[in-house]
């Protein structure tokens, strides 16, 4: 035992005997006048000496119990055991010799009888002490052998058979309760050493938790640092592609933007996995349940699902059901996709069942006889970036995110859910989902956007990065806007002595140069013009604190990588919203 836990270990045996030294104390003080009570009514003793003996037991008494109150006051450190541990050995051999010695004044040479009931106490006295004096063995024997040898010897030196046979039967009575003490002493010891030792246990699991927490955490940052550094070349790249596809191109000019806009497409679809990842881990998606249909859904999801199962030669086998549920829509339908998209691509030959099962809950099931999971693996998947039989990281076996999307959004969803699966025989999801009360709202469609050209505006931009604020003026002027860009919020002010009307909108980079954000930018420039003029907030952080702050702004929030076609919704969206401020001023 390393010496820190020893020292632990026996401040416990000291703080047990503190704990427990009460009631026998106060017991044994309280024997003592019915003692020398029934003596005294039997004219066994003088009074003067069970007086002398009752006084000298209280003043005992008075004193461990003064220590032992000091000691639960003080509550000592663990370093101070010893001095501590003194003292106990210290009011163990007083209040013991009391009792020994003051014995042998109570004995009466003519009265056996009452000699050997005085004797019965001391021995009784002896053996109640152990579970309180028990906890440190030195003190225990001091208050044994001071109670006991005295009144031993002075049998012995009697010489009579009667006495003699009483100190041969005193001392093999000292040796079985010292036996007794010393096992209860072990018992004790034992006791506290597994308790160190499931302490210790605990704590080195509580500090492996730790690491792997700062691990996590650290992996968290290092993929928002990552994403951050990349989408933002990547953004620059989609704006420049979005300003290149409305120019006149010739045909294998536009192939070749095309594939440009396909790889952009990709790198977005990453960008979007890991953005949904973190967002689950901030928190800033909350569940909107209501009843729906489920059918619906289903249906919607496997007609999607459809070109690509009719490439595979498999069958995809939807089984109606009538019922209803009380959910996300949004949030479940990104499970389901997820999941029957799995169950397809999977799948090589045979077919994916999805259907329902009545209960208290309905059991949403997505069946497939595709490849199975290895039982060693079945927890694996759900973890970021981890793909059964894809080493080489094809892309168009997807990123390795989906079912870690899956755990979140069914914790956030309160949906348990449960997987089975065998090598070479297919697998099974189910989601229990809680069924609707009332009868399914009605789903009214999303209202259209006027597709109708926007009138020009006065836009900043306002992003530290040269190459997007050159590609954000190419593509918004492309579009017919007056376009001013920026590198800070400072230098934006610096161009505005020269405008002659309030911009319409602002386009605002998060994270600027000199640990300048874009919040701040846009409420400086709101007040600037005196005006709360719309923005769109870009980000390209994926760490939850950020996107928590980025969220709880009143700006529209963006995503980088940011495709001209969302730029553009983005800007009509807020058309919708304040009319009256996005309308054209003349500059």
């Amino acid at each position: 035992m390393p010496p820190h836990r020893l020292d632990e270990l026996r401040a416990e045996q000291i703080a047990g005997f503190y704990r427990n030294s009460t009631p026998g104390t106060v017991g044994g003080m309280i024997a003592a006048p019915i003692l020398t009570g029934m003596l005294l009514y039997e004219n066994a003793v003088r009074l003067h000496v069970a007086a002398i003996f009752v006084l000298l037991l209280a003043a005992s008494t008075v004193a461990r119990l003064v220590l032992i109150r000091t000691y639960l006051t003080v509550k000592p450190p663990v370093e101070d055991w010893r001095r501590w541990a003194s003292w106990a050995i210290a009011t163990a051999f007083v209040g013991g010799s009391c009792w020994g010695l003051g014995a042998l004044f109570l004995m009466n040479a003519a009265a056996p009888e009452y000699q050997f009931m005085v004797l019965l106490t001391c021995a009784a006295l002896a053996a109640g002490a152990i579970t309180a004096f028990g906890t440190y063995l030195p003190s225990y024997y001091c208050n044994l052998f001071t109670i006991m040898v005295p009144s031993c010897v002075w049998s012995a030196l009697h010489g009579d058979a009667l006495h003699w046979t009483y100190a041969v039967l005193c001392v093999l009575w000292m040796a079985v309760v010292a036996i007794l003490a010393n096992s209860f002493s072990k018992l004790l010891i034992e006791s506290l050493a597994l308790q160190f030792a499931n302490l210790d246990l605990a704590n080195d699991l509580l500090r492996q938790k730790e690491l792997a927490e700062a691990a996590n955490v650290a992996k968290s940052n290092f993929l928002a640092s990552a994403s951050h550094d990349l989408r933002q070349p990547v953004h620059a790249l989609s704006m420049f592609v979005g300003a290149l596809r409305d120019r006149p191109l010739d045909e294998p000019s536009g192939r070749l933007v095309r594939q440009i806009q396909n790889s952009v497409g990709a790198l977005d679809s990453l960008f979007g996995a890991i953005l949904d990842i973190s967002r689950l881990d901030a928190g800033v998606i909350e569940p909107r349940p209501w009843a729906f249909a489920v059918q619906p859904l289903l249906e919607r999801i496997c007609r999607e699902e459809m070109p690509e199962v009719d490439r595979k030669g498999i069958a995809l086998r939807l089984i109606p059901c009538s019922l209803t549920v009380q959910t996300d829509p949004v949030l479940l339908e990104r499970v389901l996709r997820n999941l029957i998209s799995n169950a397809v691509r999977y799948t090589d030959n045979g077919r994916v069942v999805v259907g329902c099962r009545r209960g208290v809950r309905l059991s949403i099931e997505v069946w497939d006889s595709g490849r199975g999971i290895p039982a060693d693996q079945q927890d694996l998947i759900f973890q970021e970036f981890y793909q059964i039989g894809n080493p080489e990281r094809d892309r168009a076996r997807g990123l390795g995110l989906g079912l870690a999307i899956v755990q979140r959004l069914t914790r956030i969803l309160h949906i348990p859910m449960q997987m089975r699966s065998h090598v070479d025989r297919g697998s099974v999801f189910k989601l229990s989902v809680e069924q609707a009360a009332s009868a399914p709202a009605a789903i009214e469609p999303p209202a259209e956007t006027s597709a109708a050209p926007q009138p020009p505006l006065f836009i900043l931009v306002v992003d530290d990065e040269v190459a997007i604020q050159e590609a954000m003026h190419t593509l918004l002027t492309g579009w017919g806007h007056t376009v001013i860009t920026a590198g800070s919020c400072a230098e934006m002010l610096d161009h505005a002595a020269a405008f002659t009307s309030t911009p319409n909108l602002i386009i605002s980079d998060y994270r600027l140069r000199n640990d300048e954000e874009g919040i701040t930018t846009i409420e400086r420039l709101r007040s600037e013009f005196n005006s709360d003029i719309p923005a769109i907030l870009i980000t390209g952080d994926t760490a939850p604190d950020r996107i928590r702050q980025a969220t709880a702004s009143d700006c529209f929030l963006l995503h980088k990588p940011v495709s001209n076609s969302r730029l553009r919704a983005a800007i009509v969206n807020l058309a919708v919203a304040a009319p009256g401020l996005l309308q054209a001023r003349p500059q």
